[in-house]
């Protein structure tokens, strides 16, 4: 009954997991399996097998013929490192292992049965055996074959691995139909306009007049070429310009072609495919909510087989959901949460509705608590605290930021046509030296009124805040080795950067810094934080 009961636990704690991570529950769930199904999706071996995935990827700048240089122009570069044969390859013979090993436990865990049902993990099995045969191939004839099917092969363990990569190619396969009757209409505009112009601009016997048919519309390849590149809007308006100054009526044709295809055909290609991945990322969204219930309910199902729950009717302990809870690996918000949800719950079991309820919270955003500013006994610093912490003060610091930013475009502008040997930096170093202070000063006096944990808890001022050190330092480092700024201030070169390098550099940065702005303004303040979101996602 204890063994019976230690898996009944262990096997909870599994199907949890999955509803955290929206796995499917289709996978073997005797002991060993268990042990190995936790050890495979934990932090350590998914790290393994993402930094496999990068490595074998990263080859490709290696590998010859790469051109992995500082510059790209041929007169400059040195010559590229060209790794002697067997270097790369005993790399991706490395790779190929974590591969095989990464094969052979998800083929155990899933099954026979699911493993034949799983067309990626065949794919991934045979993509696998033909790379490993082409390695072979490879050190066969000594690294010096010129076709290597392996390499295209690579971008595949990537998509393999990614579940939102697999959901964008299943979107894609379904848009597919959608698409091909506005492709088929825009491929039936493209060939008409295409015949139309080679009747318009024909060639005549006046070879001064044949501009446009010598250049874009010779022939049928070069004509079907340049008003394919024209839907894209790239070589506008420079195809129609010899027509044009011949006759202007000829622009009818091009805006014709322009109007119809882009403002129509392709916006409505463009509608089809945000329709259907719409549709598709609705479907991706319920089936991920019905595998975490289903995991929850397996999670339930198999609690409730315990020696220690009523017999009478389907229900979980208390105590065994704590002791699940405290072994499953899941964010610690969610789980303070349900524990405070059980222990003001009075009874002592769990009915299948009451433990689905509980687990709701996984399905709750994280609402970020900062930490509290602190009390200050003193009046004076209390009123310190409260016009330094206002948001009055932050929007003083976004106007001293634009009015530095404002005064760099001014000597920039002024300089623009300067030789390096005729320029001042004596103002735009004073400048940047006052500007840098306040920065300083802002930082400390926001310190100050939210306190340190405050202060660091919103990114913005994690970001304001490194600028404005990673600012100071280098000011420091300036005077440290050019003195402070005076009129005609412009020493020799000295230390790493010059003057002007150094000068750059501290402009570059400000203006970087000026990025604060952003989330302080509700018309971009949206976007850019979708964007970030996007980002940290992806």
């Amino acid at each position: 009954a204890g063994a019976d009961n230690n898996l009944y636990i262990n096997q909870a704690v599994v199907f949890i997991e999955d509803a955290i991570q929206y796995r499917s529950i289709n996978h073997r769930v005797d002991s060993k399996s268990l042990w190995l199904y936790r050890w495979y999706y934990s932090r350590t071996c998914q790290w393994i097998l993402s930094l496999t995935i990068t490595v074998i990827l990263a080859l490709a700048f290696i590998e010859e013929p790469s051109s992995l240089t500082i510059t790209s122009d041929v007169r400059y570069r040195l010559p590229a490192w060209n790794p002697s044969c067997g270097l790369t390859e005993s790399i991706e013979l490395l790779c190929f292992l974590v591969f095989m090993v990464d094969i052979s436990v998800k083929s155990y865990l899933i099954g026979w049965k699911e493993f034949w049902k799983n067309k990626w993990l065949m794919a991934y099995i045979l993509t696998l055996i033909v790379s490993f045969v082409d390695w072979i191939v490879s050190l066969s004839f000594f690294c010096k074959e010129s076709v290597r099917i392996r390499r295209l092969l690579r971008p595949f363990f990537l998509l393999q691995n990614s579940s939102m990569m697999k959901k964008t190619l299943k979107s894609i396969n379904s848009t597919l139909p959608e698409m091909a009757s506005v492709v088929l209409l825009l491929a039936v505009h493209l060939s008409l306009f295409t015949m139309f112009a080679m009747l318009l601009f024909a060639r005549t016997k006046d070879n001064q007049q044949d501009k446009e048919w010598a250049v874009y519309f010779r022939n049928l390849p070069d004509s079907l070429t340049s008003l394919l590149v024209l839907l894209t809007t790239a070589n506008n308006p420079d195809v129609m310009i010899p027509a044009y100054s011949k006759n202007r009526a000829y622009s009818i044709f091009f805006i014709l072609f322009t109007v119809l295809g882009n403002l129509f055909l392709m916006n409505l290609l463009t509608a089809i495919i945000y329709n259907q991945f719409r549709g598709y990322l609705l479907k991706s969204v319920q089936s991920s909510l019905f595998r975490r219930r289903l995991g929850i309910r397996a999670a339930f199902e198999v609690l409730s087989s315990l020696k220690e729950t009523s017999a009478q009717q389907s229900c979980v302990s208390v105590g065994a959901l704590l002791q699940v809870l405290q072994e499953a690996e899941m964010d610690s918000r969610c789980k303070q949460a349900i524990m405070r949800s059980l222990k003001m719950c009075s009874c002592d079991q769990l009915s299948a509705a009451q433990f689905q309820q509980l687990f709701e919270e996984l399905d709750k955003d994280a609402i970020k608590q900062h930490p509290p500013s602190p009390e200050y006994q003193s009046h004076f610093m209390q009123k310190m605290q409260f016009a330094f912490g206002h948001p009055y003060f932050g929007y003083l610091g976004n106007v001293v930021a634009l009015a530095n930013i404002i005064s760099i475009c001014v000597v920039l502008v002024m300089d623009s046509d300067k030789q390096l040997s005729e320029r001042d930096d004596f103002f735009l170093g004073a400048v940047n030296c006052f500007f840098i202070l306040y920065y300083l000063l802002e930082m400390l006096l926001k310190i100050l009124a939210m306190g340190l944990k405050r202060y660091l808890s919103y990114s913005s001022n994690r970001f304001d805040g490194l600028l404005t050190v990673i600012l100071l330092i280098l000011e420091i480092a300036t005077f440290a080795v050019y003195g402070f700024p005076h009129p005609g201030w412009r020493p020799e070169f000295m230390g790493l950067l010059s003057l002007w390098d150094m000068v750059r550099l501290v402009n570059m940065l400000i203006v970087f810094r000026f990025l604060r702005i952003i989330p302080n303004m509700k018309v971009t303040a949206f976007p850019s934080t979708t964007q970030i979101s996007l980002l940290v996602k992806l």
